[in-house]
Protein backbone atom coordinates (compact mmCIF):
# COMPACT_ATOMS: atom_id res chain seq x y z
CA UNK A 1 0.00 0.00 0.00
CA UNK A 2 2.79 2.61 0.79
CA UNK A 3 4.58 1.66 -2.50
CA UNK A 4 1.72 2.37 -4.20
CA UNK A 5 0.60 5.97 -2.75
CA UNK A 6 3.99 6.87 -2.90
CA UNK A 7 3.84 5.98 -6.89
CA UNK A 8 0.90 8.09 -6.94
CA UNK A 9 1.64 10.90 -5.01
CA UNK A 10 5.05 10.89 -7.18
CA UNK A 11 3.06 11.17 -10.34
CA UNK A 12 0.93 13.77 -9.27
CA UNK A 13 3.97 16.23 -8.31
CA UNK A 14 5.26 15.69 -11.52
CA UNK A 15 2.06 16.69 -13.46
CA UNK A 16 1.75 20.09 -14.35
CA UNK A 17 -0.68 21.21 -16.98
CA UNK A 18 -1.91 18.19 -18.29
CA UNK A 19 1.86 16.75 -18.61
CA UNK A 20 4.77 15.41 -17.24
CA UNK A 21 7.26 17.93 -15.90
CA UNK A 22 10.33 18.05 -18.61
CA UNK A 23 14.26 19.51 -17.37
CA UNK A 24 13.94 23.34 -18.81
CA UNK A 25 16.69 23.93 -21.68
CA UNK A 26 20.13 25.56 -20.58
CA UNK A 27 20.40 27.85 -23.25
CA UNK A 28 17.82 30.84 -23.93
CA UNK A 29 17.30 32.99 -26.55
CA UNK A 30 17.71 35.56 -24.39
CA UNK A 31 21.57 34.60 -24.00
CA UNK A 32 21.49 34.86 -27.73
CA UNK A 33 20.43 38.39 -28.00
CA UNK A 34 22.32 39.45 -25.11
CA UNK A 35 25.21 38.21 -26.64
CA UNK A 36 24.61 40.01 -30.33
CA UNK A 37 23.18 43.87 -28.53
CA UNK A 38 27.12 43.65 -26.93
CA UNK A 39 28.41 43.97 -30.31
CA UNK A 40 31.37 42.58 -29.37
CA UNK A 41 34.07 40.81 -31.80
CA UNK A 42 31.57 37.51 -32.71
CA UNK A 43 27.35 37.02 -33.59
CA UNK A 44 25.38 34.49 -31.84
CA UNK A 45 22.51 32.20 -32.87
CA UNK A 46 20.12 29.66 -31.67
CA UNK A 47 22.09 26.11 -31.89
CA UNK A 48 20.83 22.56 -31.66
CA UNK A 49 21.82 22.76 -27.81
CA UNK A 50 19.17 24.86 -27.29
CA UNK A 51 16.89 22.08 -26.10
CA UNK A 52 19.51 20.35 -24.60
CA UNK A 53 19.72 20.09 -20.81
CA UNK A 54 22.47 21.29 -18.36
CA UNK A 55 23.31 17.74 -17.41
CA UNK A 56 23.59 16.73 -20.56
CA UNK A 57 25.61 19.60 -22.42
CA UNK A 58 28.19 19.31 -19.33
CA UNK A 59 28.91 15.64 -19.91
CA UNK A 60 29.95 16.45 -23.41
CA UNK A 61 32.45 18.80 -21.47
CA UNK A 62 35.05 16.04 -21.55
CA UNK A 63 37.95 17.20 -20.06
CA UNK A 64 37.59 16.83 -16.31
CA UNK A 65 37.83 19.97 -14.10
CA UNK A 66 40.77 17.89 -11.95
CA UNK A 67 42.45 18.43 -15.52
CA UNK A 68 44.00 21.85 -14.44
CA UNK A 69 45.64 21.09 -11.42
CA UNK A 70 47.05 17.87 -13.01
CA UNK A 71 48.20 19.97 -16.09
CA UNK A 72 50.63 22.31 -13.92
CA UNK A 73 52.05 19.10 -12.65
CA UNK A 74 54.08 18.89 -15.72
CA UNK A 75 56.88 21.18 -16.50
CA UNK A 76 56.51 22.46 -20.00
CA UNK A 77 59.55 21.82 -22.66
CA UNK A 78 60.57 25.23 -24.00
CA UNK A 79 61.52 25.49 -28.07
CA UNK A 80 63.98 27.29 -29.25
CA UNK A 81 61.62 29.47 -31.52
CA UNK A 82 62.45 29.76 -35.68
CA UNK A 83 63.45 33.24 -36.60
CA UNK A 84 61.80 32.11 -39.47
CA UNK A 85 58.72 31.19 -38.26
CA UNK A 86 55.96 30.99 -41.13
CA UNK A 87 53.02 32.70 -41.36
CA UNK A 88 51.27 30.04 -42.51
CA UNK A 89 51.25 26.31 -41.81
CA UNK A 90 49.11 23.18 -42.78
CA UNK A 91 50.36 20.00 -41.78
CA UNK A 92 48.34 17.99 -44.32
CA UNK A 93 50.40 19.37 -47.11
CA UNK A 94 53.92 19.33 -44.79
CA UNK A 95 53.01 15.46 -44.23
CA UNK A 96 51.14 14.43 -47.38
CA UNK A 97 51.62 10.56 -46.97
CA UNK A 98 49.70 10.57 -43.87
CA UNK A 99 46.14 10.76 -44.73
CA UNK A 100 44.73 11.05 -40.88
CA UNK A 101 45.87 14.59 -40.59
CA UNK A 102 42.91 15.38 -42.96
CA UNK A 103 40.65 13.40 -41.02
CA UNK A 104 37.88 14.53 -37.95
CA UNK A 105 36.67 12.16 -36.41
CA UNK A 106 33.46 11.39 -34.57
CA UNK A 107 33.22 10.58 -30.81
CA UNK A 108 29.38 10.20 -30.99
CA UNK A 109 27.14 10.30 -27.74
CA UNK A 110 30.19 10.12 -25.47
CA UNK A 111 32.06 12.84 -23.61
CA UNK A 112 35.42 10.91 -24.66
CA UNK A 113 36.95 14.11 -26.37
CA UNK A 114 40.40 13.70 -24.52
CA UNK A 115 40.60 10.56 -25.37
CA UNK A 116 40.12 11.27 -29.25
CA UNK A 117 42.67 14.56 -29.01
CA UNK A 118 44.99 12.47 -27.80
CA UNK A 119 44.62 8.86 -30.15
CA UNK A 120 44.12 11.36 -33.27
CA UNK A 121 47.60 13.29 -32.38
CA UNK A 122 48.76 10.07 -31.38
CA UNK A 123 48.19 8.57 -34.71
CA UNK A 124 49.46 11.06 -36.66
CA UNK A 125 52.83 11.83 -34.69
CA UNK A 126 53.43 7.81 -35.60
CA UNK A 127 52.68 8.32 -39.14
CA UNK A 128 54.91 11.45 -39.68
CA UNK A 129 57.80 9.74 -37.33
CA UNK A 130 58.17 6.83 -39.81
CA UNK A 131 57.86 9.31 -43.06
CA UNK A 132 54.55 7.72 -43.67
CA UNK A 133 55.48 3.98 -43.77
CA UNK A 134 53.26 3.64 -41.02
CA UNK A 135 49.55 4.32 -41.30
CA UNK A 136 46.84 2.99 -39.08
CA UNK A 137 44.28 4.62 -36.67
CA UNK A 138 45.40 4.12 -33.25
CA UNK A 139 42.06 3.49 -31.23
CA UNK A 140 39.84 5.83 -29.05
CA UNK A 141 37.58 2.50 -28.20
CA UNK A 142 41.00 1.37 -25.72
CA UNK A 143 41.92 4.67 -24.67
CA UNK A 144 38.13 5.62 -23.69
CA UNK A 145 37.25 2.12 -21.55
CA UNK A 146 40.47 0.44 -20.36
CA UNK A 147 42.06 3.45 -18.81
CA UNK A 148 40.92 4.14 -15.29
CA UNK A 149 43.83 6.31 -14.89
CA UNK A 150 42.36 8.69 -17.57
CA UNK A 151 39.06 9.45 -15.81
CA UNK A 152 35.57 8.06 -16.54
CA UNK A 153 35.16 7.04 -19.95
CA UNK A 154 32.49 8.37 -21.27
CA UNK A 155 32.23 10.76 -18.84
CA UNK A 156 35.06 12.59 -18.95
CA UNK A 157 39.05 12.60 -18.55
CA UNK A 158 42.35 13.94 -18.68
CA UNK A 159 44.26 14.29 -21.80
CA UNK A 160 47.83 14.30 -19.67
CA UNK A 161 46.63 11.01 -18.41
CA UNK A 162 46.06 9.55 -22.04
CA UNK A 163 49.40 10.12 -23.27
CA UNK A 164 50.98 8.81 -20.12
CA UNK A 165 48.84 5.44 -20.16
CA UNK A 166 49.80 5.12 -24.20
CA UNK A 167 53.53 5.47 -22.33
CA UNK A 168 53.34 2.81 -20.24
CA UNK A 169 50.68 0.97 -21.24
CA UNK A 170 49.99 1.00 -24.80
CA UNK A 171 47.35 1.18 -27.00
CA UNK A 172 46.19 -0.95 -29.96
CA UNK A 173 44.69 0.47 -33.35
CA UNK A 174 40.80 0.69 -33.94
CA UNK A 175 39.28 2.92 -36.71
CA UNK A 176 36.07 4.51 -36.62
CA UNK A 177 32.85 3.14 -35.90
CA UNK A 178 31.68 0.70 -37.97
CA UNK A 179 35.01 0.27 -40.14
CA UNK A 180 36.09 -2.72 -39.23
CA UNK A 181 39.35 -1.74 -39.09
CA UNK A 182 42.14 -2.13 -37.03
CA UNK A 183 42.09 -4.18 -33.56
CA UNK A 184 39.34 -1.99 -31.77
CA UNK A 185 37.40 0.01 -33.77
CA UNK A 186 35.15 3.03 -31.92
CA UNK A 187 31.43 1.38 -30.90
CA UNK A 188 29.65 4.64 -30.40
CA UNK A 189 28.00 5.37 -33.75
CA UNK A 190 28.38 8.70 -35.12
CA UNK A 191 25.76 11.36 -34.86
CA UNK A 192 24.57 14.96 -36.20
CA UNK A 193 26.58 17.25 -34.80
CA UNK A 194 26.92 20.54 -37.50
CA UNK A 195 25.75 18.72 -40.46
CA UNK A 196 22.95 19.02 -42.61
CA UNK A 197 19.84 16.13 -40.77
CA UNK A 198 19.47 13.20 -42.19
CA UNK A 199 23.32 12.31 -42.64
CA UNK A 200 23.57 10.48 -39.47
CA UNK A 201 21.30 9.95 -36.40
CA UNK A 202 20.47 12.71 -34.10
CA UNK A 203 22.70 12.96 -31.42
CA UNK A 204 21.56 11.38 -27.81
CA UNK A 205 20.78 10.25 -25.54
CA UNK A 206 24.24 10.11 -24.18
CA UNK A 207 26.30 6.62 -24.09
CA UNK A 208 27.86 4.43 -21.32
CA UNK A 209 31.47 3.92 -21.53
CA UNK A 210 32.28 0.96 -23.68
CA UNK A 211 33.39 -2.30 -22.03
CA UNK A 212 36.69 -3.06 -21.13
CA UNK A 213 37.34 -6.02 -23.01
CA UNK A 214 41.29 -5.88 -24.26
CA UNK A 215 40.33 -8.48 -27.26
CA UNK A 216 40.56 -7.60 -31.38
CA UNK A 217 37.35 -7.79 -33.35
CA UNK A 218 36.78 -11.30 -34.81
CA UNK A 219 38.85 -11.25 -38.38
CA UNK A 220 41.77 -9.06 -37.21
CA UNK A 221 44.65 -11.49 -37.00
CA UNK A 222 47.25 -10.27 -34.59
CA UNK A 223 46.38 -11.06 -30.93
CA UNK A 224 45.64 -7.92 -28.86
CA UNK A 225 48.50 -7.61 -26.51
CA UNK A 226 50.66 -8.04 -29.45
CA UNK A 227 48.93 -5.00 -31.36
CA UNK A 228 50.08 -2.64 -28.71
CA UNK A 229 51.91 0.76 -29.64
CA UNK A 230 53.62 2.86 -27.40
CA UNK A 231 54.69 6.35 -26.78
CA UNK A 232 58.41 7.17 -26.27
CA UNK A 233 58.34 10.16 -24.20
CA UNK A 234 55.24 12.49 -22.85
CA UNK A 235 55.78 16.36 -22.66
CA UNK A 236 53.74 19.41 -22.51
CA UNK A 237 54.17 22.75 -24.24
CA UNK A 238 53.80 26.17 -22.77
CA UNK A 239 50.86 28.03 -23.77
CA UNK A 240 52.74 30.22 -26.13
CA UNK A 241 51.57 30.75 -29.42
CA UNK A 242 54.90 30.76 -30.82
CA UNK A 243 55.83 27.83 -28.76
CA UNK A 244 53.42 25.64 -30.29
CA UNK A 245 53.74 26.63 -33.86
CA UNK A 246 57.30 25.58 -33.53
CA UNK A 247 55.91 22.14 -31.78
CA UNK A 248 53.36 21.67 -34.31
CA UNK A 249 56.01 22.88 -37.15
CA UNK A 250 58.73 20.15 -35.50
CA UNK A 251 56.62 17.36 -34.72
CA UNK A 252 53.04 17.41 -35.58
CA UNK A 253 49.35 17.90 -34.15
CA UNK A 254 49.12 18.22 -30.83
CA UNK A 255 46.23 17.98 -28.12
CA UNK A 256 44.92 21.28 -26.25
CA UNK A 257 42.03 21.69 -23.84
CA UNK A 258 40.23 25.24 -23.13
CA UNK A 259 37.20 26.37 -20.52
CA UNK A 260 33.92 26.18 -22.26
CA UNK A 261 31.27 29.28 -21.10
CA UNK A 262 27.44 28.77 -22.56
CA UNK A 263 27.97 30.79 -24.80
CA UNK A 264 29.66 28.96 -27.05
CA UNK A 265 27.72 27.00 -27.62
CA UNK A 266 25.59 29.44 -29.47
CA UNK A 267 28.56 30.79 -31.85
CA UNK A 268 27.68 31.83 -35.59
CA UNK A 269 29.95 33.85 -36.78
CA UNK A 270 33.38 36.06 -35.96
CA UNK A 271 36.33 35.66 -33.68
CA UNK A 272 34.78 33.86 -30.36
CA UNK A 273 35.58 35.78 -26.68
CA UNK A 274 33.56 34.52 -23.61
CA UNK A 275 30.98 37.16 -23.61
CA UNK A 276 28.09 35.86 -21.49
CA UNK A 277 27.74 32.58 -19.59
CA UNK A 278 28.46 30.37 -16.73
CA UNK A 279 31.34 27.49 -17.21
CA UNK A 280 29.92 24.37 -18.78
CA UNK A 281 33.42 22.67 -18.63
CA UNK A 282 36.55 21.65 -20.17
CA UNK A 283 37.23 20.84 -24.11
CA UNK A 284 39.97 18.54 -25.65
CA UNK A 285 40.75 18.95 -29.32
CA UNK A 286 43.73 19.02 -31.55
CA UNK A 287 45.27 21.54 -33.89
CA UNK A 288 46.98 20.58 -37.16
CA UNK A 289 46.35 24.03 -38.86
CA UNK A 290 48.26 26.85 -38.24
CA UNK A 291 47.07 30.20 -40.16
Amino acid sequence: MFLRLCLVVCLALAAVNGGILKPEPFLTEELVNEINAAKTTWKAEPSKFMSWTEKSIKRLMGVRPEYWAQHKLMTPIEHEVPKDLPDNFDARTQWPNCPSIKEVRDQGSCGSCWAFGAVEAMTDRICIASKGAQNFHISAEDLTACCSSCGFGCDGGFPQAAWAYFKSTGLVTGGNYNSKQGCEPYSIQACEHHIPPGHYPACGPEQPTPACTKKCIDGYTTPYAKDKHFGKSVYSVRSDVKQIQTEIMTNGPVEAAFTVYADFLTYKTGVYKHTSGSVLGGHGLYYMILI
